[in-house]
């Protein structure tokens, strides 16, 4: 992936498409809290890795609209919610995401009649993680899609995946979202279901993360598809293979 404007983004929360209400992304941060263990015997700082940790933050406009940023943020849900920033909107480009609880709603009126709400979404669990979108911001199927596949551009890694969906709208009976992979991108090595891959069967508008083990070996090129019998599902899938062993 080439250097890029911020141009096509977008951003999810839960089951709805936020992107056309959201002004602005003021901060997109996480990784390990750092510990300070520095020695008296130390003529410098050193540190180890903490806690994960992850923060998104943004503005939106105000929008009523059935299905529209109020209808998603004004609740203030107590529970988890799954957030995913999309960057553009094409396969394998990079997406962050986090399980999230969702902190503030802050209107703000200015003097020259506009509106908008400043919201932030922390961390719960697991930190914010980054990844490859495994369908090109949200993908339509009508029927079961063996979806495009994505090059992580290095052999197979043995830290495991974890993977986030984020379904929209749905008609039919179910759906179920799963991930597959290939060491040759299919050509001998035929593609096959990523073991704890698949997300739970989905009825409906709706938001999964799932984890393999962190021990569990990944190969170089993945894919997503869809089983199942129904006639739309608009989703959005973001795959994070690990580079190093990681424990939540």
């Amino acid at each position: 992936m080439a250097k890029s404007s911020g141009l096509g983004d977008n951003y999810y929360v839960a089951q709805y498409d936020l992107s056309g209400d959201i002004g602005s992304l003021g901060s997109i941060s996480g990784g390990n809290e750092p510990l300070d263990v520095t020695a008296i015997n130390a003529s410098a700082h050193e540190r180890v890795g903490g806690i994960r940790d992850g923060t998104i933050e943004f503005t939106t406009f105000i929008n009523t609209a059935v299905g529209q940023e109020h209808a998603a943020l004004s609740p203030l849900p107590t529970t988890d919610v799954i957030v995913s920033y999309f960057r553009g909107a094409t396969l394998g480009d990079a997406a962050a995401s986090m399980v999230a609880k969702q902190a503030n709603y802050d209107i703000e009126r200015g003097d020259d009649g506009s509106i908008t709400a400043s919201v932030e979404a922390l961390a719960n669990a697991y930190g914010l993680q980054w990844g490859v979108q495994l369908t090109a911001g949200k993908r339509t199927d009508t029927a079961a899609t063996d979806g495009t596949s994505v090059d992580l551009g290095t052999g197979s890694l043995a830290f495991g995946l974890v993977a986030f969906l984020h379904v929209f709208s749905f008609s039919g009976t179910s759906v179920t979202v799963k991930i597959q992979e290939s060491s040759d991108n299919g050509a001998g090595d035929a593609w096959a279901d990523v073991t704890g891959g698949g997300f739970t069967a989905a009825t409906g508008a709706t938001s999964q993360r799932i984890a393999t083990s962190l021990t569990q070996t990944v190969e170089r090129y993945i894919r997503c598809v869809t089983t199942g019998t129904f006639s739309s599902a608009v989703f959005s899938v973001n795959a994070v293979r690990n580079d190093t062993l990681t424990a939540f």
